[in-house]
């Protein structure tokens, strides 16, 4: 005679937590599907690669400490330096958290995602996305900084004052750039949207922490 086993409210609970985390990441998957191949249709492959490359990781960290070096002697009224530190420390930042949460998490990429080739082991991960976390995390930043106290000479435009509109168009390209992503194949919606939200958080964390220098 068969022993039905009548399961333990706390056993109940993790199995309904199972099948509800099931049906999301099912819903999240043909969703990124999806959206993959039918915006693949027709946005230029090339535009979206181009994107890739202005939020990876591999082209910013160069680039900031090119400025870092950078001697201002040569431009006096320039004060870019505790900027681009404050930035620096974000993107390392950026990288462990980042690095972490894969490892721990250790989601596969989509399987369509076939020409990317990873940098370091935890990049064959998906969750959280490194570049949507990086390209917001800068958004952030730059929303936050007052860019006018670098010294750089802003002329205001015909939609607004030349600080607005660096702020707003860096925003419009981390939207994109993170949005790219998901039409590429490389990430599932979710891991955008959480890359995202982690940036925010990244950008608030090191705007306050070096608020009274830069």
């Amino acid at each position: 005679m068969p022993v039905s086993v009548i399961p333990t409210p706390s056993t109940a609970g993790v199995n309904k937590d199972a099948t509800v985390l099931g049906r999301l990441v099912s819903l999240d998957t043909a969703l990124s599907l999806r959206l993959h191949t039918f915006f693949l249709s027709f946005v230029p492959h090339s535009l979206l690669i181009t994107l890739e490359i202005t939020g990876d990781g591999r082209f910013w960290l160069p680039i900031s400490i090119a400025f870092l070096l950078y001697p201002t002697t040569t431009s006096p009224h320039l004060h870019i330096h505790p900027f681009i530190f404050a930035l620096l420390f974000g993107f390392l930042l950026d990288l462990v958290v980042v690095g972490a949460i894969k490892y721990s998490v250790r989601r596969p990429r989509p399987l369509y995602n076939k020409d990317m080739h990873a940098v370091v082991s935890v990049d064959i991960w998906s969750f959280p996305s490194g570049h949507s976390s990086r390209v917001f995390f800068i958004a952030c930043y730059f929303w936050l900084y007052d860019i006018g106290t670098m010294g750089l000479k802003l002329t205001d435009g015909l939609y607004g004052d030349g600080d607005s509109l660096i702020k707003m168009g860096v925003l419009v390209w981390a939207v994109v750039t993170s949005c790219s992503r998901v039409l590429l194949g490389r990430h599932f919606v979710v891991d955008v949207v959480a890359g995202a939200v982690l940036g925010v958080f990244q950008g608030l964390f090191v705007f306050y922490l070096f608020k009274s220098w830069v």
